[in-house]
């Protein structure tokens, strides 16, 4: 059963909504115990990105099924424990100020990135140590996930600053939340149509490797790098569309402390096109 697609598919779902949920309780919980606590969470799961470093290196050399999903979970560990960093603020950017109102072109990109600079060199590092390492590896699931991950969040990003019509600020933790005055309430930016006509090609090129797929290790492989590609491809679609995807995850986090003062306080900051 576990070398189907249709179960590598519901995996990776799951491994997806499990760790994003598990991250941002952390993150909750962190926000509660006062500033020392993010720092405290985020050198606490150390070992979630030295197990990850660890089962990616175990599992490059080798072509079974069970590696297939072990490169997977590995690729999501050691992003799981960038984004944790990211969000308790303990790597994210020089710049922790809020956008002032007559910031435009590339005075407000060059803020834009300052909040999030640290964080996005650590993941080009990583990736770039990935690269090198993997080279010629017979087993590619890890980098390939994480390589996935990696050009969402890069145009996720972009398309926050150039202006989307739905913007979720219900996670965005308050040690960040300078960072929602950088991003732009519009109609759809030139860049939308662009990524998720490239991240579609994307899951069909995966879907298309799955098909013709002859070994279970690359059925499992195929099937899981689909499944995160259309997973980055429905969080891009939901910045479009009004889907109160933000329930996924609400319902398992702890309360925040005047959560209604803190989210109109962002939605506020945000800028109209």
């Amino acid at each position: 059963m576990i070398s189907s697609a249709w179960f590598a598919a519901l995996a990776a779902l799951f491994i997806w909504w499990f760790s994003t949920g598990a991250i941002l309780l952390v993150v909750r919980r962190a926000e509660h115990r006062g500033r020392l606590a993010h720092l405290r969470a985020t050198v606490m799961a150390l070992p979630l990105m030295g197990g990850g470093v660890w089962l990616f290196e175990l599992t490059r050399h080798l072509e079974t099924v069970a590696s297939a999903y072990l490169a997977f979970f590995a690729a999501i560990a050691i992003w799981g424990w960038v984004e944790l960093a990211f969000l308790t603020g303990v790597v994210a950017g020089p710049n922790t100020t809020h956008c002032h109102d007559g910031a435009r072109g590339w005075e407000r990109f060059i803020r834009a990135y300052g909040t999030i600079a640290y964080h996005e060199t650590l993941l080009v590092l990583i990736l770039f140590v990935m690269l090198v390492t993997s080279y010629a590896a017979p087993n590619s699931v890890g980098l390939w996930t994480f390589i996935v991950l990696f050009f969402a969040r890069i145009s996720a990003k972009l398309n926050l600053f150039l202006g989307v019509p739905k913007i979720n600020l219900e996670f965005i933790p308050q040690v960040l939340a300078h960072v929602p005055s950088h991003f732009r309430i519009s109609r759809l930016n030139w860049l939308f149509p662009f990524s998720v006509s490239f991240m579609t090609f994307a899951v069909y090129c995966w879907a298309e490797r799955l098909y013709s797929a002859t070994t279970p290790h690359e059925v499992v492989g195929f099937a899981l790098l689909a499944a995160i590609t259309a997973l980055a491809l429905l969080e891009h679609w939901l910045m479009v569309l009004p889907l109160p995807d933000e329930r996924l995850w609400r319902w398992m986090l702890p309360t925040r402390k005047a959560a209604g003062e803190a989210r109109k306080s962002r939605r506020d900051d945000l800028r109209d096109a």
